[in-house]
């Protein structure tokens, strides 16, 4: 071949940077080269790093740092604001590519099929998530007249979900949080959250670092009732076995034994409760009902038929996250993944990160799944597997947009964006403020 390698990444959040940076790592980066084109939907770059991290986790936002050193490549080109398969379909990406690689991710609510999920007052975690987010395709405002609050989930996003619903807004102010979020916590009656988890403190999935950034808020009162305290064979084993384990049950051990402070705010970490029920009046959220479960020997828990009704008046379900179903690709249910085998759905068709394993694992497991994906991708290119396409030349793709009439955004205009963004945050000392609207970030990247 002598013309570089043509890969299209579907994708622009770690999973589909860390594939760009495995492809130009690779052999195949020597003359004649590669040549990776990322499109992304949204108009910005990074995916749930932009909008599925909680506005206090600057350091979490730190992993931007090290994607803008792949995406800063002179290999790679950005197309912002570009759907699949509405502005172009898979059929449309093998006229320009040798491969495509979908790194699409996770953004809907994985289902809790339990009575009273259709309630008013009763939300997926994911869409409070892109609201507090500043995500442009979700309502610019949120109803939070709930008092007492429930969140359901023992992972990050349960952590992230309840700490945005206990901090004051004006603790989260200094953050990049757009206007409309922090004047919509301003009016947040929320001063008691419960957080469920139906097992126990050594099955809890939170990172130790996030579970004690909860008693840093000066209005936070972190609480964990001392019964919820409990181990068999399976649970020390896995303390043992599994160091973030430990060290998150041995915050809980703390927090159960220590007296009961004053902050104005209460959050309550409760676990061997399971959801059963949330219960309404007149399509109202107005209660949960849990059932009390107990450790069975091997870490895993069961129902003692003790239920317990809590008086709350709303429910946020943070269970997991699940993928959308891709157009032209194959998809397990279940799993909510597109069955592959190392990355490989066909010869010239790839997937990498949660659209291929599922929402497990943090931010630096995407790596040596991107790295089994490319592995794959370059092993058919080896073999000759890939078609070589009938348009390879890289003006091929902007012709074919502007044909289209789609508004796309570069890697330039991401960087005028983000310019932008700053300079509305400098006045107020901020490190940015985002914009919402799709409209002003295209028009603020010059679209």
């Amino acid at each position: 071949m002598t013309r570089p390698l043509r890969v299209a990444i579907v994708g622009s959040g770690p999973a589909g940077i860390y594939a760009a940076d495995a492809l130009l790592k690779s052999d195949a980066a020597q003359d004649p080269g590669v040549s990776i084109d990322i499109f992304e939907r949204m108009p910005a770059p990074f995916g749930l790093i932009r909008y599925g991290v909680a506005p206090d986790h600057p350091r979490i936002k730190g992993i931007i740092t090290a994607l803008h050193q792949v995406l800063d490549k002179p290999q790679i080109r950005l197309f912002g604001n570009v759907d699949y398969p509405n502005d172009l379909t898979l059929d449309d990406l093998h006229q320009f590519y040798d491969a495509v690689v979908f790194a699409t991710g996770a953004n809907a609510d994985r289902a809790l099929d339990i009575p009273g999920v259709d309630l008013d007052g009763s939300y997926g975690a994911a869409d409070f998530v892109f609201w507090y987010d500043g995500h442009p395709d979700v309502p610019r405002t949120w109803p939070l007249t709930a008092r007492k609050v429930a969140v359901l989930g023992v992972g990050n996003v349960a952590l992230d979900v309840a700490r945005i619903l206990a901090k004051t807004a004006d603790e989260l102010l200094p953050t990049e949080i757009p206007d409309n979020v922090y004047q919509g916590l301003k009016q947040n009656e929320a001063v008691e959250v419960h957080v469920f988890g139906r097992r126990g403190p050594a099955q809890a999935k939170f990172s130790p670092m996030e579970l004690r950034e909860l008693d840093h808020s000066p209005n936070i009162e972190v609480i964990v009732d001392p019964e919820d305290i409990d181990y068999d064979e399976g649970s020390i084993a896995t303390r043992r076995a599994n160091k973030q384990a430990d060290m998150v049950a041995s915050t809980l051990e703390k927090w159960a034994i220590r007296d009961v402070g004053d902050r104005p705010h209460r959050l309550h970490l409760h676990l061997f409760e399971s959801p059963v029920e949330i219960l309404g009046e007149d399509g109202q959220v107005v209660g949960l009902r849990t059932e009390r479960t107990e450790l069975d020997g091997t870490g895993n828990v069961r129902g003692t038929g003790v239920f317990r009704d809590w008086d709350v008046q709303s429910v946020y379900r943070a269970v997991g996250y699940y993928s959308e179903e891709l157009a032209k690709l194959p998809f397990d249910v279940e799993s909510g993944t597109v069955p592959h085998e190392a990355g490989r759905v066909e010869p010239a068709t790839y997937v990498t990160g949660w659209i291929k394993r599922g929402p497990v694992g943090l931010i630096g497991h995407t790596k040596g799944d991107a790295n089994e994906t490319v592995a794959s991708l370059l092993a058919d290119h080896a073999a000759g597997l890939l078609p070589a396409p009938t348009q390879p030349e890289p003006e091929a793709v902007d012709a074919f947009l502007a044909e289209r009439g789609v508004r796309y955004t570069t890697r330039d205009g991401w960087y005028r964006l983000d310019a932008h963004e700053r300079a509305l945050g400098e006045p107020q000392g901020r490190e940015r403020v985002k914009v919402v609207p799709r409209e002003g970030m295209l028009d603020a990247s010059g679209a």
